[in-house]
């Protein structure tokens, strides 16, 4: 999906390529996710504010992207400007509508932050109109990349995995190593304490929930030369973000790092390798239909698995 590799001359190298070429597929895939996952645990550890509407800001991630690529003809400097507007329009969403729900129950937040949904996916219809946009690629991205004898992978799929192990790393420094990081580990802990010592809290939260919002436009965008530029299309990717919030520890970022990859190659693999196998007990057309929703409940059944057996998650917010 997305990779191009040259042709084997036995069955080894077939296997051995695919599995190469899927191995790096779900590798990118969960960095996606933990770009998506970072924002949520982020919002969640530290405002106690679940956000059904943080799907809306990776599909306006993307439509930023398209808009400002058509209008600069350059994509490097789309990408710029999408996370930046990203931003922009994350903290305003948290100044005018997240600030009215802190402190009150989970469910007004899910029927707010779904409402914002609807307001979102409604203003992309009235702003860009109910047709999907495309993103092209520039040249240097369309070039296969040898990555190992035989073996050649999407220049643009690598680019993405290593913007994405970046932001890994940037936000393990900001959280880690600055005095950002070190007011965001004290407000997941105690955010009254925080507020006590003089911290501007308000302004915390809207820098928190504004870097969520960008990380969730930075995965919009860099999906979107690979699918179609679409009204909803954060919706059905953001509940494995969800799950891989639930599976690495609701606050921390490192689960959400662990987590992420390990949804990503569960459910990468699983597709490439469940139809083969379930067609040693099932017809070919049966297996092609069971193994698509068979690989998406392996990805439910590791988050029972790690519920069951560590309620908080992979890992707590403390170890972030």
């Amino acid at each position: 999906m997305g990779a191009r590799v040259k042709p084997a001359h036995d069955g080894e190298g077939n296997a051995m390529t695919l599995f190469v070429e899927q191995c790096l597929n779900g590798f990118q895939f969960g960095l996606l996710l933990f770009l998506l996952a970072a924002g949520l645990t982020l919002v969640f550890g530290i405002m106690d504010l679940v956000n059904l509407a943080h799907g809306s800001l990776y599909m306006i991630g993307a439509y930023f992207a398209a808009t400002f690529a058509a209008w600069t003809g350059s994509f490097l400097l789309a990408v710029v400007l999408a996370v930046g507007a990203t931003l922009l329009v994350g903290m305003a969403v948290e100044v005018l509508v997240m600030r009215r729900l802190y402190g009150r129950d989970h469910l007004d937040h899910l029927l707010a932050t779904f409402g914002l949904i609807l307001f979102f996916n409604e203003a992309v219809r009235l702003i860009w109109g109910p047709d999907g946009l495309s993103l092209s690629l520039p040249s240097w991205a369309l070039t296969p990349v040898p990555i190992l004898p035989g073996i050649s992978y999407s220049a643009y799929r690598l680019s993405m995995i290593v913007v994405s192990l970046a932001v890994a790393a940037f936000l393990y420094i900001l959280v880690m190593r600055t005095r950002l990081g070190m007011l965001i580990r004290a407000g997941a802990s105690n955010r009254e304490m925080v507020g006590a010592l003089g911290v501007n809290i308000k302004l915390l939260f809207t820098l928190v929930f504004g870097l969520g919002a960008a990380l969730a436009g930075l995965a919009g965008l860099m999906q979107a030369p690979i699918l179609t530029v679409q009204i909803g299309m954060g919706e059905n990717i953001i509940i494995l973000a969800f799950v891989v919030t639930v599976i690495g520890g609701i606050g921390s970022v490192r689960g959400a790092l662990v987590a992420a990859l390990l949804v990503g190659f569960l459910d990468t693999l699983g597709r490439s390798y469940l139809p083969d196998l379930l067609r040693l007990v099932l017809n070919t057309t049966t297996a092609a239909t069971a193994a698509p929703a068979l690989s998406s409940m392996l990805i439910y059944l590791l988050m029972a698995v790690v519920l069951v057996l560590k309620p908080e998650g992979l890992f707590s917010a403390g170890g972030k």
